[in-house]
């Protein structure tokens, strides 16, 4: 058996033997919550994961129906800060950093800006002939701007309609159907612009060039870098001590979560056993996650 599966005796559970956990549509998240599952489970808890998107997990957490989501972006988030971790009578408090710094933004593949170096900033896209590289049938004469999905908070028609680009906003509908337009389109070497994210194990197979957006009106990044932070329900302090103490303590690296990343998206592992092998490897480091 690996160390983690050993009977970790000592700490104090609380009335509170069930921990409820969060895993938003994304595959750092599912990896964060299955590592964070497994562990509580050996100090001795029962857990149950919930699939929810982020932005109705502010309201479930500060009610105390679910307990923590362990990778929150801080950029599109500022006003659930005020009104529940900020707010006098919410019941959201931040349990701090996660570890890995995001940064979210538009990407395309590095073949179209060596054939097009305009593309490699926004302004490129205001010209109707280079938008239209990216046209589809569903955009017609407009280029394309893929995201995943509808529930995740993000600034594209924002930034298209402040500064005249030739773009539509499509939905593929997930994580999964970006990657599978990325393979698509680098097979063929075709256009396509997406919104997306670092870290991610795609850029060990794709050569992806972030897109240099513009500053907003006021003179800020849409997108500025996100250190991602973990918010929990405020009862687990006193209802289960040591999930509190776990929850606060747990953080890694960036390069921890893209292991598994890996893992997952370009070894066809489980989001279970990418977990399960992260913490057979690395006991070092969430050792100190463990309370006595």
């Amino acid at each position: 058996m690996m160390a983690a599966e050993e009977e970790m005796a000592g700490p104090d559970l609380g009335e509170i033997t069930t921990i409820q956990l969060i895993a938003n549509p994304w595959s750092g998240s599912a990896a964060n919550i299955q590592v964070a599952a497994q562990l509580l489970e050996q100090i001795g808890y029962d857990v149950e994961i919930t699939d929810l998107d982020e932005n109705a997990q502010w309201s479930a957490i500060n009610t105390g129906e679910l307990h923590a989501s362990l990778e929150v972006w801080p950029s599109g988030h500022a006003q659930n800060r005020v009104d529940f971790i900020d707010n006098p009578d919410g019941n959201v408090v931040d349990a701090g950093l996660l570890g890995p710094i995001g940064q979210i933004g538009w990407y395309l593949p590095a073949y179209m800006i060596d054939q097009n170096p305009a593309l490699a900033s926004a302004e490129g896209f205001t010209d109707p002939a280079l938008a239209a590289l990216f046209a589809t049938a569903e955009t017609g004469d407009a280029g394309q701007i893929l995201h995943g999905d509808p529930s995740w908070v993000t600034f594209e028609q924002d930034i298209i309609d402040d500064f005249g680009l030739q773009l539509e906003i499509v939905y593929a509908g997930s994580e999964e159907a970006l990657l599978a337009a990325f393979d698509s389109a680098f097979a063929r070497e075709d256009a396509v612009l997406s919104y997306f994210w670092t870290p991610h194990s795609a850029f060990s197979t794709f050569d992806l060039v972030e897109l240099e957006l513009p500053l907003d009106p006021d003179g800020n990044k849409y997108y500025p870098a996100d250190n991602l932070f973990k918010i929990v329900w405020a009862g687990l302090e006193d209802g289960a001590p040591a999930a509190w103490e776990f929850l606060h303590n747990f953080n890694y690296s960036t390069a921890d979560q893209v292991s598994m990343l890996g893992a997952i998206d370009a070894q066809g592992k489980s989001v279970e056993e990418a977990a399960a092998d992260w913490i057979a490897a690395n006991e070092a480091t969430w050792g100190a996650w463990i309370p006595s």
